[in-house]
């Protein structure tokens, strides 16, 4: 079935102050296809949806919707009304436009979940407030279904839920997600928002960000020839004499052309800089669990489990919302007696918290004072680093450095709750779901920083792809308050688990949220600063005799700019055709087609500029 455009985006501008989000952006979205949309935390990606649905307009530019066209958009905390019951939000109302098949679905969805009809959303616990506005959503029946951050919240089975219905969805998606694994198994299509703009691709992450690297690369290559041909240019003005005796007006003009794209060029924004203050060693043995058992108000969470945790090890505890992966770490750490059994805890051990409620932090508090409060400078051991520098390195300009935390995003947020964890010397971390709200990028950055970290970590975590690339160990719920220790990763506990483990939400008791049971971090200190590995630079080799150049050489020579110039022209106008995300579904031989057209200009550039460099040469070597 051919595709059908749902939703053209032309041309958009949007910024809030200074910051464009987006500049003159373009995007296409078109039926049966699931698009994940990426980007770094504050790019614009949850204001795009925004202007999709009609919540915002643009600053400029047009946003063209088919007629008729059925949005239904689930946002990541989700506005539900707390006096309404379950059966009541997913029923909606359905006498109002006459579908009256609505209810049936509704309970169909509600069966589908597990989910008590009757219950009021007020005393629904995070997870299964996510689940009823999902479940919501998809009673609607849209034609395009937006979805920000759909599986925070979320336990394994909840997602493994959502992977399938959005699979068989007959709807288009437009999807958010920090969550790899989700994104390899349900999207069609990546877009990226990247310093303004949005670049299409097609296939799912993995094949993302293979194409990625690959475009990246050649952007870095352009930007490369493009500087050198701008260096080239700046050192014939320099000379002016003979730039006023050639009275070259074209080169002269192009030069200033050069200035003004270089000028307009939007550079990528640096990584996170991440780095683990370690505190003194703990003792090998962290702690030992023999024969533990433990519930609350008569409801078993943990019974007769026995474990041992050495340092280094990184823990993943797996199990649906409300098992007691919480009231395990609090045995873990000492902080909670078992009702028997017993717990040996080794010596010299410093915990650090990040808990996904954020609750460590103050609302009125500046992010300096949140990271240093009544100094300039951040310290450990012999490190010390300025307060500006430091929140420099997890993205946080000097001028947001008096900003309260509540003017932060979520994004920003645990990115903060990140610096106040990693400044404090820690030999043991605890954290609770910290991939919610992070972009991929720092994702990828925070598990290089755990594997390397010589402390113990222990993670709770709904994130199959975080999980394999940072646990050595899991332990595991499976279910009557069993619990039971495998070696490896989410997948390697999903190849030696016995059949019959369950795979519901465990009815019942919910423990507390581990933002409960922590208390508030202790001051920060500085971030040591990794020696840099300083290079030697090349040494150029002495340019060899040439002959003298010839007048044609010369000619040639002049002419060069003006070809080179003309394509990277061509060369700029295929990469924003394939930036259109419609060409991939209407004219995929188009798509080809472009892309052969890319690799030859890339190799007549090559050729042009290294003919560029001998004429250069021959000319120096005639002066």
């Amino acid at each position: 079935m051919a595709a059908t455009p749902l939703v053209t985006l032309t041309r958009l501008q949007l910024a809030y102050g200074h910051h464009p989000l987006l500049d003159n952006a373009d995007l296409t979205i078109a039926t049966h296809e699931r698009v994940g949309l990426i980007g770094r935390n504050g790019a614009g990606k949850s204001s795009l949806l925004k202007l999709i649905d009609g919540r915002t307009v643009p600053d400029d530019g047009e946003v063209m919707r088919v007629g008729g066209l059925k949005i239904a958009t689930v946002e990541q905390e989700p506005d539900l009304s707390p006096d309404q019951t379950v059966l009541e939000v997913l029923s909606g109302n359905y006498t109002e436009h006459e579908d009256w098949s609505r209810p049936a679905r509704a309970q169909a969805l509600i069966d589908e979940l597990g989910l008590d009809p009757n219950a009021l959303i007020d005393g629904l616990s995070g997870g299964t407030r996510k689940r009823v506005a999902l479940a919501s959503a998809l009673a609607d029946e849209p034609d395009l279904l937006l979805l920000d951050e759909p599986t925070n919240h979320l336990d394994f089975t909840g997602i493994g839920w959502l992977e399938q219905r959005l699979q068989q969805a007959r709807c288009s998606v437009i999807l958010i997600t920090h969550d790899r694994r989700f994104l390899d198994a349900v999207a069609t299509r990546i877009v990226e928002l990247d310093r303004g703009k949005l670049f299409s691709f097609p296939g799912n992450f993995s094949q993302w960000q293979q194409r990625k690297a690959e475009w990246l690369e050649a952007e870095k290559a352009q930007n490369a020839k493009f500087d050198k041909v701008l260096a080239q240019e700046e050192i014939w003005i320099r000379k002016g004499v003979e730039a006023r005796r050639t009275r070259n007006e074209g080169r002269v003009l192009r030069l200033e052309q050069l200035r003004r794209d270089r000028a307009a060029r939007r550079e990528r924004t640096g990584n996170v800089s991440l780095a683990i203050a370690e505190g003194q060693r703990s003792g090998k043995l962290v702690a030992e669990l023999d024969h533990v058992s433990h519930g609350y108000d008569g409801h078993l969470l943990i019974n007769d489990f026995s474990t041992v945790i050495l340092r280094q090890d990184r823990i993943g505890l797996i199990g649906p919302n409300g098992v007691g992966k919480t009231t395990l770490l609090k045995i873990i750490l000492g902080e909670l007696k078992p009702d028997s059994g017993t717990v040996k805890l080794g010596t010299n051990i410093t915990v650090g918290y990040f808990d996904q409620m954020r609750s460590q932090l103050d609302e009125s508090a500046t992010l300096a004072d949140t990271i240093s409060p009544g100094s300039e400078w951040v310290e450990i051991g012999n490190q010390r680093k300025h307060i500006m520098s430091y929140l420099e390195d997890f993205l946080f300009p000097p001028a947001r450095a008096k900003s309260p935390v509540s003017s932060l995003s979520g994004g920003e947020r645990a990115r903060l709750v990140l610096a106040r964890l990693f400044a404090r010397p820690t030999n043991v971390l605890v954290m609770d779901e910290p991939t919610n709200d992070l972009d991929i990028e720092t994702l990828e950055l925070l598990e290089e920083l755990l594997q390397d970290y010589q402390g113990t970590v222990l993670l709770v975590s709904h994130d199959r792809a975080f999980l394999n690339n940072v646990v050595t160990q899991t332990i595991a719920w499976e279910g009557n308050a069993r619990w039971r220790e495998y070696a490896g990763g989410y997948d390697d506990w999903l190849e030696q688990r016995p059949d019959d483990v369950p795979q519901r939400r465990a009815a019942g008791h919910a423990e507390p949220e581990l933002s409960q049971l922590v208390g508030q971090a202790p001051e920060a200190a500085s971030l040591p600063t990794a020696d840099q590995e300083t290079k030697p630079a090349s040494t150029r080799p002495k340019p060899v005799k040439t002959a003298r150049i010839t007048s044609w050489e010369q000619k040639e020579l002049d002419g060069l700019p003006d070809a080179i110039g003309a394509l990277e022209a061509r060369q700029a106008m295929l990469v924003e055709q394939l930036a259109d995300g419609s060409l991939y579904a209407n004219d995929p031989a188009k798509v080809q087609d472009i892309n052969a057209q890319l690799e030859e200009i890339d190799a007549d550039l090559m050729r042009l500029f290294e003919r560029w460099e001998t004429l250069e040469a021959k000319r120096a070597g005639s002066e």
